[in-house]
């Protein structure tokens, strides 16, 4: 097993078999893009400046120059291989290069709880998809009839819609309680003020490279080669806000205030190992849709939540991305399909991962069902909805032998609502 001249437990998110992508504040307050490594950030623009990023994809690019990924993303996956095997070979036990140069060692590697992680991509669009059968189950029949609880499309196109861009925020931002119409009741009568039905929904979500061109369109085959990697998402939803907006164009305002990314990006190539089979398809998708050696990842996620009056969090969800019924090669090919372009630093978001169980419910409207089974907290509060002061944590990890190739965490406070 692949071994670096750092220190890293084995329990860590941050081993040098995943080297993650993400960009830090630097003490000139410049925005240095990063990977990490155990405890430690790695400063990529110093290791740029020296040269070090000499190979034949990256040689004279500068690709991490800039304060955004966008420019690295772009170059393709021959440029990803060769960056992440130079950082490799920089971090191994046997390279001399870092390690015994004590100078250079200090200014490219920073503890990483003494810095500020900063967004890392320029997100320009953002997808949001519905991807988890089990999830979508859940909400046909808790809504409409439980023996028709997939609506007929569902089963034959990866179900989405298109969010914005502007609300995506990085971890540990705190979030206001947000406002808009609602019914109470079921009157047909809206009233205005802050929802009341606040939710999180545990998502992963996936930022693109190179892409197309408007009018031509990305195989379901040739996806992955435009996936840069993966992230951690909580996309917060308004549930009443929700109910009363949503038919016919679908949510608005409940999905628009906020959704939290975590800070590191986690390379398709560092997720290899942990390739695993999906859940059967029936109907077979159409051609266009159609997967060849159809496989997604094995990633446990877990959701925990803390209020004001816990000492520490309380697990409320654990589930794996590996239950999704569309992969994200299909999420890619459908979007593009009608010739839309895709560029690099797009954001697409999974929906709401649930699994079989009650315990593996990926948001508070299925696990209180919508309110009607509160859930109760070892405080000894109880909990149907959100409330502020509440903290959701949601993190996320493959296991390896030895070793975890993690996320990290997303987490949010929910705040008042600002009169």
């Amino acid at each position: 097993m692949l071994k670096s001249f750092i220190e890293v437990d084995s329990d860590s998110h941050f081993p040098i078999q995943n080297l993650p992508y993400g960009a830090y504040e630097t003490e000139q307050g410049e925005i240095h893009l990063c990977s990490a490594i155990g405890e430690y950030i790695v400063d990529l623009f110093v290791l740029d400046e020296e040269g070090l990023f000499d190979g034949s994809e990256l040689n004279n690019q500068y690709a991490f120059q800039d304060s955004s990924l966008n420019y690295f993303m772009s170059l393709g996956k021959p440029a990803w291989t060769e960056a992440r095997n130079t950082l490799q070979s920089l971090l191994s036990a046997d390279s001399k290069i870092l390690r015994d140069n004590t100078l250079l060692r200090q200014r490219v590697l920073k503890k990483r709880d003494e810095v500020r992680l900063v967004m890392p991509v320029q997100i320009g669009n953002y997808t949001d998809f519905y991807s988890s059968e089990q999830h979508a189950r859940n909400v046909g029949s808790m809504f409409r009839d439980p023996d028709n609880a997939l609506l007929p499309n569902w089963k034959h196109l990866p179900v989405g819609y298109h969010g914005r861009a502007s609300s995506i925020v990085l971890s540990e931002t705190e979030i206001h309680r947000p406002k808009g119409q609602t019914t109470p009741n079921n009157s047909q009568q809206p009233v205005f003020g802050p929802s009341q039905k606040l939710d999180f929904e545990l998502e992963m979500g996936f930022i693109t490279g190179p892409g197309n061109k408007l009018g031509h369109s990305i195989s379901v085959q040739e996806a992955e080669e435009h996936i840069f990697g993966l992230v951690l998402v909580n996309d917060w939803s308004a549930r009443d806000i929700q109910k009363w907006e949503y038919q016919p164009l679908g949510p608005f305002l409940a999905k628009s205030w906020a959704t939290s990314i975590s800070p590191w990006i986690v390379t398709i190539e560092a997720l290899e190992p942990f390739r695993t089979a999906c859940p059967e398809q029936n109907p077979k998708p159409l051609d266009y849709l159609h997967q060849t050696n159809r496989s997604t990842f094995d990633i446990q996620l877990d959701v925990l939540l803390k209020t004001d009056n816990q000492n520490e969090p309380h697990r409320i969800c654990s589930t794996n991305f590996k239950h999704l019924y569309w992969t994200m090669a299909q999420q890619l090919a459908h979007q593009t399909v009608a010739g839309c372009n895709v560029m690099p630093g797009d954001l697409y978001a999974s929906g709401t991962i649930s699994g079989n169980e009650d315990d593996s419910f990926g948001s508070m409207l299925e696990i209180t069902w919508n309110g009607n089974n509160p859930l109760s907290l070892p405080s000894g509060e109880q909990r149907s909805f959100l409330e502020d002061g509440d903290e959701v944590i949601m993190s996320g990890f493959a296991q390896g032998n030895g070793f975890k190739v993690g996320f990290g965490e997303v987490t949010g406070r929910i705040l008042p609502a600002i009169e």
